[in-house]
């Protein structure tokens, strides 16, 4: 791989860290540079054809969407961080999907106006955890031992719902013994780690506190 790479971010997005995870587990060298999504500069909105990040610059080319960043820095950087079957790397590709949707409960969770509508989007949030508890490994990673593509795609999340939970003073895994080991395992990673800013939580919980009339902005401490 002859062209560094340049991820450009913004410090608070999810999808932008699944990348930054995969860099930094595969050692890669790479630059990265954070805007503003409140007011993005003009060579970001010619350079992002969603107007959303992430997106990484390999040389004059321009690649975005998370998991299609994802897939290219693994393919490029090998030995894989895909499963060798590929029966078991399409299940993998599957369940990455599906955690678009958690990701997408954790966004309404906090938005949500009121106790009631909070714990409706919570409990659809839950009831997806048990479909992935039915099908995690029960080992330290979803497969089994090894870090993979699927663990980098899960840790954002993970790592989002922790601080809620601080911040918050919920606890959401206690009947899921396979996702709190996976939680806690994933956020011990050491890709995992490095892969944010050192203000995020602050800046994490600062945005719960501040949305306007959310239900979650009374509790957050």
């Amino acid at each position: 791989m002859a062209k560094k790479m340049e991820l450009i971010s913004f410090k608070l997005c999810p999808f932008v860290q699944r990348a930054v995870i995969v860099l930094k587990k595969k050692k890669i060298d790479f630059d990265i540079t954070y805007i503003d999504l409140g007011n993005p500069p003009d060579w970001f909105k010619e350079l992002s054809p969603l107007g959303k990040v992430p997106v990484l610059k390999v040389g004059q080319e321009v690649l975005f969407e998370s998991s299609v960043i994802q897939e290219y820095v693994d393919e490029v950087t090998p030995p894989s961080l895909h499963p060798d079957d590929p029966l078991l790397k399409a299940k993998n590709r599957a369940w990455m999907s599906f955690g678009d949707e958690l990701n997408m409960a954790m966004f309404k969770m906090a938005q949500a106006k009121s106790q009631s509508a909070f714990e409706e989007i919570r409990d659809g949030m839950l009831k997806k955890l048990h479909q992935l508890e039915s099908v995690h490994s029960g080992k330290a990673f979803f497969n089994g031992a090894d870090f993979c593509l699927i663990d980098a795609a899960y840790a954002p999340f993970f790592m989002r719902l922790d601080l809620m939970s601080l911040a918050c003073g919920f606890s959401f895994l206690d009947e899921l013994p396979k996702m709190k080991r996976w939680s806690d395992n994933l956020l011990a990673e050491d890709c995992v780690k490095s892969s944010v800013v050192t203000e995020l939580p602050q800046m994490y919980v600062g945005m719960l506190k501040n949305i306007d009339g959310s239900y979650l902005s009374t509790l957050c401490q």
